[in-house]
């Protein structure tokens, strides 16, 4: 895991560093992805996603982002794209994306904005992200597996069944949860596990569960209680690291959240795009807390940026293409859980 030095540039001065393209067109569209099979969490169950594309062209070249809106965050497909087409309109007036990005919201719709803005900027400077942000080349990274809700018996057995990828996320939400972690762990001796409760748990739930969790050998347990409630954690033995998601979107939102976590889940439709996510990471590295990347559902393009992310995450969850079942043309390259960095044709 490579280590930044807390002095990093802010991305968008990196980014004012590099020729901004002039006479920006852009489009903003939905797609329908159908799953591979339902994907069930504590909240409920999803057969299809539906993913918000921003395309921005200028110069001859093209940059694109993809989110996804997250109804658990007020967010509806009609509303992401009405707040992604008035940032585009006003990078296609001759703005710049470093003097709008703070003044919108974190969400969905700053993200694939965000994202599309990075691609479109590094083909116009003929350089990668990475290079743009002072980032090491990405190497390889581990993602988990994630493993939907069902009966022990059935966690289990799908767990059995993922026995290419050598480390697994269970989503959990249930009275029995203990049960389901045991069945896998039996199942799957030799995997790395941890899990996610999508604040399904009582601070009583937390623990009891803490003493199981911990002999079945769980790296992690993420958000077992709602968001807002984090103070419920307070004085807890945390047996197993746990870990804030749906409590933690911004870098702001770091200094509630001291002493009552030891893992911050970075995705970049929480946070808006990779601009915050990279400040949230390297506010999360300077505050001691570990950092972890995920995702919502989606394809390798929305994969893309994160994997730039996850290069310095002990925990990494962008294995959204393998539970959608499909992935587009020019995709990122999933072996056995072990993901390529992307190729420039996809994003980047």
């Amino acid at each position: 895991m490579q280590q930044t030095s807390g002095h990093q540039m802010d991305p968008l001065s990196a980014m004012k560093a590099q020729a901004w393209p002039q006479a920006i067109k852009a489009t903003v569209a939905v797609e329908r992805w159908t799953l591979a099979k339902p994907f069930i969490i504590a909240r409920g169950r999803m057969d299809a996603v539906d993913v918000v594309v921003v395309t921005l062209e200028a110069d001859g070249v093209t940059g694109r982002g993809e989110s996804c809106p997250v109804d658990h965050y007020g967010e509806t497909t009609d509303g992401v794209v009405a707040l992604a087409t008035r940032m585009t309109d006003m990078l296609c007036v001759g703005r710049s994306w470093a003097e709008c990005h703070d003044a919108f919201p974190a969400g969905a719709a700053r993200n694939a904005v965000d994202c599309a803005v990075w691609d479109l900027v590094a083909k116009h400077n003929g350089k990668r992200v990475h290079e743009i942000l002072g980032l090491p080349q990405p190497g390889l990274v581990q993602t988990v597996f994630t493993l939907s809700i069902d009966t022990p018996a059935g966690m289990a057995e799908a767990a059995a069944a993922a026995g290419a990828y050598r480390h697994l996320k269970l989503k959990l939400g249930k009275e029995s949860d203990a049960g389901h972690v045991e069945a896998v762990r039996a199942a799957a001796p030799d995997k790395v596990l941890i899990a996610d409760v999508n604040e399904a748990w009582s601070r009583e739930q937390v623990i009891s569960n803490m003493p199981s969790l911990q002999k079945a050998g769980l790296r992690m347990l993420e958000q077992p209680l709602r968001a807002g409630e984090d103070a419920g954690l307070s004085g807890l033995e945390r047996l197993v690291p746990v870990g804030a998601d749906e409590s933690c979107h911004v870098a702001d939102d770091l200094d509630s959240l001291k002493g009552l976590y030891d893992v911050v889940n970075i995705k970049l439709d929480k946070t808006g795009g990779l601009t915050e996510a990279m400040r949230l990471l390297t506010r999360a590295e300077q505050m001691g807390f570990t950092p972890m990347v995920g995702c919502m559902l989606g394809t390798s393009l929305a994969m893309a940026p994160a994997h730039l992310v996850a290069q310095r995450c002990a925990f990494v969850d962008i294995d959204a293409p393998l539970l959608v079942g499909a992935d587009r043309e020019t995709a990122l390259v999933y072996d056995k859980g072990v993901v390529s960095p992307p190729e420039p044709a996809l994003w980047g």
